[in-house]
């Protein structure tokens, strides 16, 4: 089994850092560079940069806080937002990201998925899923554009088609949970999980220690990712890691 990870989250709107109660009410969170040398500073295992309005707005991700960012840490970065090519890759990639995440561009041309993992490996492609639960369906929606447009696509279906196409890792987001602080979504990421093979990272809801414990255990995700908590001090990278160890739970 593969140790967990934990996994702070950078969503950049204009050049900062925000974190918003289930996509929406922003509110800052620092400079993206200086809370990406923190965490590696603190034991974070990995970290994830998303421009989160690049999407929408039709922006390329900010290339040069990327490069700033990439040069402040040792540990592994994926990059996401705005990515609508191969060529966009290629130029995170050489930023200094180790990972391109792809979300929006992904659901509208599910070749780019393949595409990417021929170009460069499927270890550098992370596909993010947002996904909400539609009470008509009795399951879970793909949303795109930063979780502001509904796809009509089963998140399921698409988790499984994107690790056919070539996706290294998924990164889900429950749009239910996020920002609640009242625990990872178990149900989804569960359900993703069990569909299938490639490592699954758990976004949206985390609060307190206990619930990453019950993401790994219950969710079976193979990394929980957290903003808010993070970012505001209410919980560090080594109180969460140090909770596992007493549990169980093989970190690194």
């Amino acid at each position: 089994m593969l140790a967990k990870r934990i996994i702070p989250c950078l969503d950049v709107h204009n050049g900062r850092v925000v974190k918003g109660v289930n996509f929406v009410n922003l509110r800052d969170a620092g400079d993206p560079v200086e809370l990406a040398a923190v965490y590696d500073r603190e034991g974070a295992d990995e970290l994830v940069f998303l421009d989160i309005s690049a999407s929408y707005e039709g922006r390329a991700t900010m290339e040069e806080v990327v490069r700033r960012t990439a040069g402040e840490i040792t540990i592994p970065f994926t990059v996401g937002g705005g990515i609508s090519s191969v060529d966009d890759m290629k130029r995170l990639l050489r930023a200094g990201a180790d990972k391109t995440g792809i979300n929006t561009a992904a659901v509208k041309n599910p070749e780019l998925i393949s595409e990417g993992a021929l170009k460069f490996g499927s270890q550098c492609i992370v596909v993010a899923i947002d996904a909400k639960y539609n009470e008509a369906w009795g399951e879970w929606e793909v949303y795109i554009h930063g979780g502001r447009t509904p796809t009509g696509r089963k998140a399921l279906e698409w988790a499984a088609e994107a690790e056919r196409l070539g996706a290294g890792e998924l990164l889900l987001t429950s749009m239910d949970a996020d920002g609640t602080k009242d625990g990872f979504d178990i149900k989804l990421t569960q359900a993703i999980s069990d569909r299938v093979g490639i490592p699954v990272i758990a976004s949206g809801g985390a609060g307190k220690a206990a619930h990453f414990y019950d993401v790994f255990k219950d969710g079976r995700a193979d990394a929980g990712l957290a903003a808010s908590i993070f970012h505001y001090k209410e919980l560090t990278i080594r109180e969460v890691k140090e909770d596992l160890r007493m549990k169980g739970v093989e970190i690194r």
